[in-house]
């Protein structure tokens, strides 16, 4: 087995395998990172990719902005991604930041707890894989490397039919999403702005695929 991505979203995955390598997809729950994390490295990955859609804590990044992460940040600690893969995703996507982020178990919601975060870790951006993927491959002596693109700007808050909407499958649940619209209407048009944000950080992470070619820079 060589590189293998690590996703929240199902969509995010089939990016991923579209440019030709294996990835899951853990639906944003920590318990299930830990544990399709541990099974890549028992299978015999030599590199894993934390890849996907994160929140943005920087205000100077805007919705589809691409990040390389020189560290992620969690619980206090620095975990350095591998410099050598870094490297060469960079030389590949020379628009992306390069910068840290930072690791959380639960969605980081409201443009306040982002801001909150942003002081905190000073990194810009958060997301719900990279923390299991940096830990466990440091741990293992496997190197990690961390490629995402900006959904929700800092400045944006998340709308609660976006946080019941994801399936146990990684798959979008939208019987939820229209119960939450239903009794909360005003959120749409709110909804409606983060659907395009996701829209154009998908895109992004397209265009990041077909630019790095097969295999994501293999290690």
């Amino acid at each position: 087995m060589a590189i293998a991505a690590v996703t929240g979203l199902a969509a995010e995955a089939r990016i991923a395998r579209r440019a030709g390598i294996e990835a899951v997809a853990t639906g944003g729950r920590a318990e299930e990172t830990e544990k399709l994390v541990r099974w890549l490295l028992a299978k015999g990955a030599t590199g894993l990719l934390s890849f996907g859609i994160g929140g943005g804590l920087d205000p100077k990044l805007k919705a589809g902005a691409l990040v390389l992460a020189t560290a992620v940040r969690w619980d206090g600690r620095d975990w350095p991604s591998d410099p050598g893969w870094r490297g060469r995703l960079a030389a590949r996507l020379p628009g992306a930041a390069l910068d840290r982020v930072a690791a959380a178990e639960a969605v980081v919601a409201t443009a306040a707890a982002k801001k909150s975060l942003r002081e905190a870790s000073e990194a810009c951006l958060v997301d719900l894989e990279s923390g299991w993927v940096a830990r466990l491959a440091s741990e293992a002596g496997v190197p990690f490397a961390v490629l995402r693109a900006v959904g929700d700007p800092a400045g944006a808050d998340i709308p609660p039919a976006a946080l019941v909407g994801l399936a146990r499958d990684a798959s979008i649940a939208y019987g939820a999403v229209l119960r939450s619209l239903l009794g909360h209407p005003a959120q749409l048009g709110r909804l409606i702005g983060l659907a395009l944000e996701t829209r154009r950080a998908l895109a992004a992470l397209v265009g990041a695929g077909r630019a790095l070619g097969q295999g994501f820079g293999a290690v």
